[in-house]
Formats: C-alpha cells, structure tokens, sequence
C-alpha cells in the first residue's frame, strides 16, 4: 500500500520527500567535492552532478522500502 504523506490537509507523494532529502543531501556533498578539489578530476561536471543526484535518490528509495 503507498503511503501519503499529509501536509496540513494535502496529500503529497512519499516521492516528493525522497527528492527533498536528495536535493539537501546533493547540495552538502557538492559543496564538499568543490572544497576538497575533487571536480578537477572530472570531466563533465553538470553531467557527474546529474548522475550524482540521481545515484543518492536511488539510494534513499532503495532504503526506503
């Protein structure tokens, strides 16, 4: 059975809050990787950034259930 999450009378979808953790998550760990240099050993950054959003939101999911 999915489960809603209800916001003052709005039911929103479990998705919505996997990919508001993801986008905070993502945010913190960019700001790191930026600090640290690493970005100088990547080729396409926009593209390392999307597959990395896209690895942490696989991760919550994946432990979500």
């Amino acid at each position: 059975m999915i489960k809603e999450i209800d916001l003052l009378g709005v039911y929103l979808p479990p998705m919505l809050a996997y990919l508001a953790v993801t986008a905070v998550l993502w945010l913190v760990l960019r700001h790191l990787l930026r600090r640290l240099g690493a970005y100088r050993w990547v080729w396409h950054r926009p593209l390392f950034d999307t597959a990395l959003f896209v690895i942490l939101l696989a991760g919550i999911v994946v432990t979500q259930l």
